[in-house]
């Protein structure tokens, strides 16, 4: 710690004991490492073709917050702005509009993370570097464009953005089943590659939708582990997807799952499988909020996601559309349902 005695020389206290310095020395100082947790260190062995930067800032992400060292996340996402627009998004809770306001809700909750486009994570970076680890979305798409058959994204950031403002990582969205999917993936492949190479880690968003997909194939349990272990193949390190639903919405794959007796009744046994899927639950999933729903019902689903094993939720909508302290015990709730789990 830094201070001043009575004779205005600042002072200098902690591991290495009390010593006086002059302004323009130079301070040494010993600094505590973080230490790395067994569980922590277990999910970082399955990164075992990673460099060390990458494995450092994943380790940043499972140490930081009150579930730091558990193995489990919780990260506050807030890209809602280009997809559903301010007034959707913000409107009910005024103090949203302020790209502050996310910052300091995640660090004050004691989240793992804060996700969210180039504009926001500028907004608030120099202000907040090094109190949360950010990951920058790179890719967004917005309720105005024609999706069809064919929902797809525009690049909104950079590898080179997110390094120049301190992110942990970066994140990406791919559809699978849309007409675009073979693009996206590309995109996200040169993306993911140049990001590995510099050290950050790599979030993907892996969302089904568009091409022939129904409504509630979007979410079915068949298509849901299709896309969990996509961004598995693709080598994301957290790969993030929607709770998975009972329905089956191929019919190939229904032959499968009736056939061999696939659980699909509890979300826990569906959230089971998508572990399953992701590599035997050598990958990182966190699993969306999705559309804001009343709490009993967000808990319930969020007991189902951890006894399924899932290493966390990233929840935005659920979170900041609720006023400032609601949030705050929402979220400690959350962390409570994941710690018992943990």
């Amino acid at each position: 710690m830094i201070g001043a005695d009575d004779g205005g020389h600042i002072m200098v206290t902690g591991d290495v004991g009390a010593f006086p310095v002059h302004a323009h020395e130079t301070i040494f100082r010993e600094v505590t490492p973080m230490k790395i947790t067994r569980k922590v260190k277990a999910i970082l062995d399955n990164y075992g073709a990673d460099s060390p930067g990458v494995k450092a800032n994943l380790a940043r992400i499972l140490m930081q917050g009150k579930l730091g060292g558990t193995g489990k996340l919780v990260i506050l996402p807030v890209d809602q702005g280009f997809e559903h627009g301010p007034a959707r998004s913000f409107a009910v809770n005024p103090d949203a509009y302020d790209p502050h306001y996310h910052y300091q809700l995640a660090i004050d909750a004691g989240l793992s993370a804060y996700a969210a486009p180039l504009g926001m994570i500028e907004a608030g970076a120099d202000k907040f570097a090094g109190q949360i680890p950010t990951i920058m979305k790179i890719n967004s798409s917005n309720s105005l464009a024609r999706g069809g058959d064919a929902p797809s994204q525009a690049i909104t950031g950079s590898v080179a953005e997110a390094l120049r403002l301190g992110c942990s990582a970066v994140g990406f969205t791919i559809y699978p089943g849309s007409d675009a999917a073979f693009d996206m993936i590309g995109q996200f492949q040169d993306m993911a590659a140049e990001a590995k190479a510099l050290g950050l880690a790599v979030v993907l968003w892996s969302y089904p939708r568009g091409g022939g997909l129904s409504k509630p194939g979007e979410t079915a349990l068949d298509v849901a582990a299709y896309a969990a272990h996509m961004a598995a193949l693709l080598g994301a390190h957290i790969i993030k997807v929607k709770p998975p639903s009972d329905h089956l919405e191929q019919d190939a794959a229904r032959a499968v799952y009736e056939s061999v007796g696939v659980d699909r009744t509890t979300l826990a046994e569906r959230t089971r499988h998508i572990m399953q899927a992701s590599f035997a639950g050598r990958r990182i999933v966190v699993f969306s909020g999705g559309a804001a729903k009343d709490r009993e019902g967000l808990m319930e689903e969020i007991r189902g996601l951890r006894d399924g094993g899932a290493n966390g939720s990233i929840i935005g909508r659920n979170t900041f559309q609720r006023p400032r302290e609601e949030a705050l015990d929402l979220l400690s709730e959350i962390i409570g349902i994941y710690k018992t789990g943990s």
